[in-house]
C-alpha cells in the first residue's frame, strides 16, 4: 500500500485551529496530513509542520488540485503555489479533487497534466478523488493504472460503496476513506455502540477499525488532543468476522457530500 493507513484530515479547519490540530497530530504520532487547495489552509498546514518537532521528510503530505486549476496552463503553476504555501519542494501525493463532469472536464487531459507534474518532481505520487468506476477507468486509460496511487472517496458504515471499492481493489488502487464517521452521525449508532462496549472502545474507534480492516486508509480530523490520540488507537482493534458483518448491514447509502456541479453519477 502506497498511502499511509492513518492520517489526519484538515477539511473545514482554518487559521489557528488548523495549525493547532496539525501540530497536535504530529506531536501524538501522526505522520500523514491531508489538505487541499480549496480548503484555504495550505499555508497554515505548512506553518504547523515548520513549528512541529517532526522533520518534513518524515511526513506524508497530500494536497488536491481544485477544479479551476485543471487546465494545462494552470495545474502545474497552481501546484507550485501549493508547494510554496506548504513550505516544500514536493508533496508525497497530489489528487484531482473532483471529476466535475457537468463542467465538461476532460479526464484524460487532466490526468496527463497531473502526470506531467509528477514527471517534473513536484509530487511523488498522483491519484484521484470522488471518481466513480467509469471515470476511474478513463483515468486508467489515460495514464496507466500504475500511476494512480489512490481514489479518495466518501466511505462510512452508512455508505460502503461496495461496487466502487471492489473495482478499485481489483485494480490495486488504494482506497482512502474520508468522512468515515459520517460527520459524527455514526457515533450514536446502536450497533457500533454495542461493539464498542465489547472492545472497551469508542464508537469512533470501531468505525475507523472497520475501515482499516476493509483495507482502507483513513484521514479523520479533530481539534481535540484526546480525540486525535483516541482515533489512532483504532489501529489496535481487531473486529471479528461477525462484528464486521454486523457493520456491513448498516449500509443505507448515507452520503454526506454530493455537490451537484462536481460529483459524478455514483455507482
Amino acid at each position: 500500500m502506497i498511502i499511509p493507513k492513518f492520517g489526519v484530515g484538515t477539511f473545514r479547519l482554518q487559521d489557528q485551529v488548523v495549525i493547532d490540530s496539525v501540530k497536535t497530530a504530529l506531536d501524538v504520532g501522526y505522520r500523514a496530513i491531508d489538505t487541499a487547495q480549496i480548503y484555504g489552509n495550505e499555508a497554515q498546514v505548512g506553518q504547523a509542520i515548520r513549528e512541529s518537532n517532526v522533520a518534513h521528510q518524515d511526513i506524508f503530505l497530500t494536497t488536491k488540485i481544485w477544479t479551476d486549476n485543471y487546465s494545462a496552463d494552470k495545474l502545474i503553476p497552481s501546484l507550485k503555489d501549493s508547494l510554496h504555501k506548504l513550505g516544500t519542494d514536493a508533496v508525497n501525493l497530489t489528487l484531482i479533487h473532483w471529476p466535475a463532469p457537468k463542467q465538461g472536464v476532460n479526464i484524460a487531459e487532466v490526468m496527463q497534466n497531473l502526470l506531467e507534474a509528477k514527471q517534473q518532481g513536484l509530487t511523488e505520487h498522483i491519484g484521484i478523488s470522488n471518481f466513480n468506476i467509469e471515470l476511474t477507468q478513463q483515468a486508467i486509460d489515460s495514464i496507466g493504472v500504475e500511476h494512480i496511487a489512490t481514489n479518495q472517496i466518501e466511505l462510512s458504515p452508512y455508505l460502503q460503496n461496495q461496487k466502487l471499492v471492489d473495482f478499485l481493489q481489483s485494480k490495486q488502487i488504494d482506497v482512502t476513506s474520508y468522512m468515515t464517521l459520517a460527520y459524527g452521525k455514526v457515533l450514536g449508532d446502536a450497533t457500533l455502540t454495542e461493539i464498542a462496549q465489547a472492545h472497551q472502545a469508542t464508537t469512533a474507534q470501531i468505525a475507523l477499525a472497520w475501515a482499516l480492516q476493509r483495507g482502507f486508509a483513513v484521514i479523520p480530523s479533530s481539534t481535540k488532543r484526546d480525540n486525535l490520540i483516541s482515533n489512532l488507537k483504532a489501529q489496535e482493534i481487531e473486529l471479528s468476522a461477525e462484528e464486521m458483518q454486523r457493520i456491513a448491514q448498516l449500509e443505507c447509502n448515507g452520503r454526506e457530500v454530493n455537490p451537484e456541479e462536481l460529483a459524478p453519477i455514483w455507482d
